[in-house]
């Protein structure tokens, strides 16, 4: 199956009731989106459609890892991916109209005459969603396997101690302990 083809679900011939698809997303899936955020992707997508007469329910199942760059110590940060979503798709005579009005997100219309959806753009999606806002080593593995050193000892040289903050404040923000108790 070429790989433009393998992420497209030919629904027509499925039988009403519960289908399961599985997927291994490795980084070769994202070339042909813009770079990512992450590398060495190893996903796994197991994706169950429930098709009903007028409309079919999507859930996807993400599971797998990915390595992403701590946002505190810059180093390679190993993060594991778990997480469901779904979509519900429903059949329409004009699906670009009703895509365009619909307001939830997880509902999707696709046309009376298609015979089938591409699913890609989803595992994109929720794969990229699964990924946490804040990448970072947590504080009580800093200094662990995957933590800078060196990152870390810059990091605690910045940190600002009550005792060092009371012999160095900075004047432009003298001015401002008059409004304290203003009232």
């Amino acid at each position: 199956m070429s790989r433009s083809r393998e992420f497209e679900i030919a629904f027509v011939g499925l039988k009403a009731g519960i289908h399961e698809f599985m997927y291994r997303i490795d980084d070769s899936f994202f070339e042909k989106y813009s770079e990512q955020d992450f590398t060495n992707c190893q996903a796994e997508v197991k994706l169950t459609l429930d098709k009903k007469s007028s409309y079919m329910f999507l859930k996807f199942e993400i599971g797998g890892k990915l390595e992403v760059i701590c946002d505190r110590c810059n180093s390679r940060l190993p993060i594991e991916l778990w997480d469901e979503f779904g979509i519900t798709l429903k059949i329409s005579e004009n699906p670009e109209l009703m895509n365009e009005q619909e307001n939830d997100a997880d509902v999707y219309y696709i046309g009376k005459g298609d015979s089938y959806f591409d699913v890609a753009d989803w595992i994109y999606e929720f794969i990229n969603l699964s990924i946490p806002m804040q990448k970072v080593c947590s504080y009580e593995n800093m200094d662990g396997p995957y933590c800078d050193a060196k990152a870390r000892e810059i990091l605690k040289q910045m940190t600002v101690h009550p005792s060092v903050n009371s012999k160095t404040k900075n004047p432009i923000w003298k001015g401002l302990e008059n409004f304290k108790n203003f009232d």
